[in-house]
């Protein structure tokens, strides 16, 4: 990834991937090219801290990164800087979604600004969501989104889902791809259904090695570095 673009037609922030070259001149040609970029940012380092944020740079542009990014049917309110969010997930957000059955109790750990719950209910109005998430200010979005969206049934919860109190669920999602395997056996103890496992492999054995229970499907999500990708492992508890 040279760059991705976050936001609408209205106004859009692009963020350079970390590592680019000339990035002052692919970001003047970024803004010349995509007349709704009104922002350009460059990641100056990997994914760090509990937050799971990209250290990002304004290159060029309003100093105000925040924008509501439109894809599939819903709107999603993010500050790049603040907290994750990835618009390159959309198809898998959709494609999870799908999957999802009516009147399902579901937990999505590490949820972010809740762009998961959010597709979910979409597609599937009658199910009801717990959300949990670690960076205050994800949560504050992740409750904008939900009223943004004028969506009902999602439970926004900021804290470390190690020490929130869960109830059973029949699905639970586990979209934090480099530390999912370490809450595995939690996710188990309150699940009655269906766990969605994320991970980043070359191989799939390197994860399902780790894993004892039944896995159901094994889906690619994207390509992550030379040879690696994003993972979603399926599996029945």
């Amino acid at each position: 990834m040279v760059y991705e673009i976050i936001g609408s037609k209205e106004k859009a922030v692009a963020i350079i991937g970390f590592g680019t070259e000339n990035i002052k001149e692919l970001a003047e040609k970024i803004m010349k090219q995509h007349k709704n970029v009104k922002s350009v940012l460059a990641k100056t380092g990997q994914r760090e801290g509990v937050f799971r944020t990209h250290p990002t740079k304004l290159i060029l542009g309003d100093k105000n990164t925040e924008v509501i990014h439109k894809e599939n049917g819903y709107s999603i309110k993010i500050d790049p800087r603040i907290a994750y969010f990835s618009p390159r997930e959309s198809t898998e957000r959709l494609r999870l979604s799908k999957m999802i059955k009516a009147g399902e109790k579901i937990l999505v750990m590490f949820s972010g600004v809740s762009p998961i719950a959010i597709a979910i209910k979409k597609v599937q109005p009658d199910c009801k969501i717990t959300c949990i998430e670690i960076n205050p200010e994800a949560v504050k979005y992740a409750d904008e989104n939900v009223k943004l969206n004028k969506i009902c049934g999602i439970k926004n919860i900021c804290g470390d889902v190690r020490e929130v109190k869960l109830e059973k669920y029949d699905r639970i999602i586990m979209p934090l791809p480099e530390t999912s395997l370490e809450y595995l056996d939690l996710a188990k103890k309150h699940c009655k259904g269906i766990i969605h496992l994320y991970g980043f492999a070359k191989d799939p054995k390197e994860i399902t090695s780790k894993i004892e229970d039944k896995i159901i499907k094994i889906q690619r999500v994207l390509p992550y570095g030379p040879g690696i990708y994003k993972m979603r492992f399926d599996i029945e508890i």
